[in-house]
């Protein structure tokens, strides 16, 4: 044996005993289809979209400065008149439609994110992935449940500083920030599920006209009473008129049980309606995209 081949030999022996001596941690595995692994799968493309929001500027003020530049725009220009005429502080109203307001527009933004990815082949690549195959979707809405927490808190956080209160106490306050999580949540079922078959504009112009009628037809303005008689039991029905009265009851006072099971129901039922059609809307668009 020449004294290159000793040198080896040697060099490998050293390797190997040296390996042996080195205690390399233990790998785990998740089953891709077990709840542990959903659970984490979906936390980690929860922070990859939280992540990407942040570092947009459009994303930014889309959800969050321009919720807060609102209230403070409805409160200078109808905060007295509305006041005025109900006999009851606007502030509280404004600051409840506006949480609701910047959920559903949030939703949006989120959605024209999602057929970018699918349009990019990103939805696809991460298909293919060995990830839980739900984590896509579930990541999705709990990064919703948390940007509607923070410009929930934000635009709570400029009401305090025009006069809004929570004169009801702590728990009530938790649970009126629930409300707007919910009810963004039940809409971005609602937006993802159109965003899986709508092309081009259309989802914008579609959620657009709905959110602003929703905007202009609920009791979050003026009172029931304002409007037309023949328009005042839509107006009094809609979901975000059943929220805003919730939120009205948990924050100044009045009834809470009736707008809040009603708002329960409203939410409940658009996820009966389009949960189906937004999961399988979106393992067609990831297969499709891949």
């Amino acid at each position: 044996m020449s004294i290159v081949e000793t040198s080896a030999v040697a060099s490998s022996e050293q390797f190997a005993s040296t390996a042996t001596a080195i205690d390399l941690p233990e790998v785990t595995t998740r089953p891709e289809r077990s709840l542990a692994a959903w659970a984490v799968h979906s936390w980690i493309q929860c922070k990859r979209l939280l992540t990407g929001w942040m570092r947009d500027p459009a994303t930014t003020i889309q959800t969050i400065v321009y919720p807060a530049l609102t209230l403070l725009m409805f409160w200078i220009v109808l905060d007295d008149s509305i006041t005025s005429f109900s006999g009851k502080p606007a502030i509280y109203g404004t600051v409840s439609m506006l949480t609701l307001i910047a959920a559903m527009t949030g939703a949006v933004v989120s959605a024209l994110g999602f057929k970018t990815e699918k349009a990019t082949g990103l939805l696809g690549r991460l298909w293919t992935l060995p990830i839980h195959r739900a984590a896509g979707l579930t990541g999705r809405l709990m990064a919703e449940a948390i940007r509607v927490l923070v410009t929930t808190l934000i635009v709570i956080a400029v009401g305090f500083c025009i006069g809004f209160r929570f004169d009801q106490g702590p728990l009530a306050a938790l649970g009126l920030i629930g409300i707007p999580i919910l009810f963004g949540i039940g809409f971005a079922v609602f937006v993802t599920a159109l965003a899986t078959v709508s092309e081009g504009p259309l989802l914008v112009q579609i959620v657009g006209l709905l959110t602003n009628l929703l905007l202009f037809f609920n009791s979050g303005f003026v009172l029931i009473e304002a409007y037309p008689t023949w328009l005042q039991s839509t107006v009094e029905n809609q979901p975000m008129s059943c929220a805003i009265e919730a939120m009205k009851g948990l924050s100044y006072g009045g009834p809470v049980a009736e707008p809040l099971i009603d708002t329960l129901l409203w939410v409940g039922g658009v996820i009966l309606v389009f949960g189906y059609p937004a999961v399988r809307g979106y393992q067609k668009a990831a297969e499709k995209s891949g």
